[in-house]
């Protein structure tokens, strides 16, 4: 007689793992922590496609603060069918996404229906990928893609594939200019707000913006102190 697994013997006697296999995946998509699924996934063949099963419900993933690379958070983002946010950002230990990542990103199905998403902080990106992604993320109104060394050409991107665009962080983007934040201004019509801390701008070029957008906001708050409301 053959004998059977560990894994197989294991799997019969954990209470779980009696659980319909919906129940067990509708469990699995309540774990919000990335670390969380990653070992859940290596317990065992069901549970690893539990995981799987699990992501194509999930509404939200992040991967802040975990190291993770191109192909790694693919993997998990391309079963996500249904997702609405995605962070990425780095931080702490830092997620190493580079356009590559962004480029496999680019082709998952959810992309298109992203209302918010963060690339905080991700060095090894260039316009080169940004461009790719923002180009199907026809349905954000929320991005996060301060700390990084994007130009007016993302911006440009941005503008032209992302009608909805209620709020960006654009912290720390100094190779931004006054070009690119007007082309925004001008095409994204509900824009709220835009974080612009560190930028290499003039008070002029904020003016301009208030100009074409009056109630648009400047974060942080204070930072332009002297600008009159229009």
């Amino acid at each position: 007689m053959k004998r059977k697994g560990i894994e197989e013997l294991d799997d019969q006697n954990r209470p779980i793992d009696r659980l319909p296999f919906d129940l067990l995946a509708h469990i699995f998509a309540m774990l919000t922590c990335f670390k969380d699924l990653a070992q859940t996934s290596a317990v065992c063949r069901k549970w690893r496609q539990g995981v799987k099963e699990s992501l194509g419900r999930r509404e939200k993933l992040s991967f802040s603060g975990w190291k993770v690379d191109d192909d790694s958070t693919t993997r998990l983002v391309l079963h996500a069918y249904s997702l609405k946010e995605l962070d990425i950002s780095r931080s702490r230990w830092g997620c190493q996404i580079t356009d590559r990542g962004l480029y496999q990103l680019s082709t998952a199905k959810c992309v298109s229906n992203l209302s918010s998403l963060s690339l905080w902080g991700t060095t090894g990106i260039t316009d080169t990928g940004v461009v790719q992604l923002i180009s199907r993320a026809n349905s954000l109104q929320h991005l996060n893609i301060g700390g990084t060394f994007i130009t007016d050409t993302s911006l440009f991107a941005i503008a032209g594939s992302c009608p909805h665009l209620k709020s960006i962080v654009l912290w720390g983007c100094r190779h931004v200019t006054e070009n690119g934040l007007l082309a925004l201004v001008n095409k994204c019509g509900k824009l709220e707000s835009i974080n612009a801390w560190g930028m290499r701008v003039t008070v002029d070029c904020f003016v301009g913006l208030l100009t074409i957008s009056p109630a648009l906001q400047i974060e942080p708050k204070g930072m332009l102190p002297n600008i009159a409301v229009f």
